[in-house]
Parts: C-alpha cells; structure tokens; sequence
C-alpha cells in the first residue's frame, strides 16, 4: 500500500491526481503546514527539507520518496504509466517536467508570495513574479498550440503543470488571450481522476479555508 503525506497545494495535489490517474490504492494524512507538522522530527525523518508532499511505499520496504517531481517519476516508472519507455518520448516528457518544476512553479510560488501572503505589498515585486509566470503561460500555450498535450501523449507533465497552472487566479494572473493554455485546462479539468485527486484533502469552507492558508503561508515566510 502506498501513503501519501499531504496538504492542499499544487505540489500536493500532483501526486494525489497521479494516484487516481494511476488506479493505485493508497492512503493519505493531511499534514498541517500551519502548525508546522512538516518540520517535526518524525516527518524530516522521511522528507529531509521538511516539505510537502512525501510518499511512503509500504510494499517495498517502506521506501520513501520526496520532492513532487521524483515521486512522479517513481510512481511512473513503477506502473508504467504516463511517462513512454522509448528514450526521446521519455526526454520529452521529463523536459516538460523540469520546465514546471524549474519554472512554473517556483516563479507561481513567489507570485503567491508577494501577491497573497506578504504583509507589505512591493509592487516591483508583485508586478515583477505575474510578468514571469504570464511570460511562461505564453510559452505553454505556444506549445499547445499544436499538440494537444505537452509532451505528446497525456503524462505525468501535464499533471505537474496542471496542479500550479489551475490556480492562476490565486497568482493574479489570467489566461484570458491564451486559447490553447485555456483548452488544455478545461480538458485536465473535467477528467474524473484528476477532479478526486484535487479533493485530496478535502478542503473545509472555502473563505475559511482561505484565510487559513494565508495565515498559514505568513507564519512559513517568518
């Protein structure tokens, strides 16, 4: 059985669609990033930089796994799903993976930061993260323009980038003008896996919900 230790974030939520896309049985434990749960010592035990999410593999000798990305790849290349065995598919998919985990997420995560979370807004700052993230939408967008997924076939890419790019409007970014980015989400959206692995966890009021993740994020950035 495979466990997953969670809370409700893109990098979170990649891995608990991959799950449902993958037809894996598991379990999960919501880990409360607000009351610091992730730097426990029993957590950075499994997940040295003490970050969501972590994966624990419990029919191969409890293996542990960290970093969204590489839990992606592992579960992957463990069922043989959404990642092609041939080594230009394969490069493809992992060049796409990168560009999310180098990319679109950390410049999504300092807009979140400045946009969302900061108590001083530094327009520079707020203004300076949205044109990056806007800037690689439009790079997204370019490629989607003609392929219907990233990286050919529907792969463990689009889930990592879908996870981040989903929750724009919470970066101040839109995607009005780009048709092809716009279309890809729709799609990823309405699929039945990815709809329950999003749910995972479930997320309480959603103006309850938020503030919390607010109050929350401030006490991380201290």
């Amino acid at each position: 059985m495979i466990e997953l230790l969670t809370a409700d974030t893109p990098n979170g939520w990649k891995i608990s669609i991959a799950l449902e896309e993958m037809s894996l049985p598991y379990t999960y434990r919501h880990i409360k990033l607000a009351e610091g749960e992730q730097k426990a010592p029993w957590y950075v035990a499994l997940n040295p930089n003490g970050r969501i999410p972590t994966l624990i593999d419990h029919d191969s000798n409890d293996f542990a796994v960290f970093e969204s990305g590489a839990i992606l790849i592992y579960l992957a290349e463990k069922t043989g799903q959404l990642l092609p065995k041939d080594v230009q598919g394969r490069s493809l998919v992992m060049q796409w993976l990168m560009f999310q985990m180098g990319g679109i997420g950390p410049m999504m995560g300092q807009a979140n930061v400045f946009y969302r979370y900061a108590p001083e807004k530094i327009p520079y700052a707020i203004e300076r993260y949205q044109r990056e993230v806007r800037r690689l939408f439009e790079v997204l967008d370019r490629r989607l323009a003609d392929h219907i997924y990233l990286a050919g076939d529907y792969s463990i890419a689009d889930v990592a980038t879908w996870s981040w790019v989903q929750g724009h409007d919470w970066s101040g970014v839109s995607l009005s003008g780009l048709v092809h980015l716009q279309r890809w989400h729709d799609a990823i959206a309405a699929r039945p896996a990815v709809q329950r692995g999003k749910a995972v966890p479930p997320p309480s009021d959603l103006q309850d919900h938020n503030d919390k993740r607010i109050e929350g994020a401030r006490k991380l950035l201290v």
